[in-house]
């Protein structure tokens, strides 16, 4: 396989996670975090740095906006629910 076929198909299936992730509202970023240890917003964080690695001038807040369709904000208001004692509980052993 050629190097830009790679490319493609790994920014391919990127994008079929972040659509994915977007479709799985129900899914909360702490519960990802305890059991992958990544979340949505490691993933914007990442898309972020890989553009200012390239000189491409992208803030904190315009990462998320690009992985997740919306600000932020909108998004933890539409989305997120607030975190169990036992996710906070999961995430202090798996993060601790």
């Amino acid at each position: 396989m050629d190097d830009q076929t790679q490319l493609e198909l790994e920014a391919a299936a990127f994008r079929r996670l972040r659509d994915h992730l977007a479709e799985r509202t129900d899914v909360q970023n702490i519960d990802m975090m305890n059991l992958t240890g990544f979340c949505r917003n490691c993933l914007s964080r990442w898309y972020q740095e890989a553009a200012n690695e390239r000189g491409i001038e992208m803030s904190k807040d315009e990462g998320r906006e690009a992985f997740y369709g919306m600000p932020f904000s909108q998004w933890r208001e539409k989305y997120q629910t607030e975190a169990s004692a036992d996710q906070k509980e999961a995430f202090k052993v798996s993060h601790g």
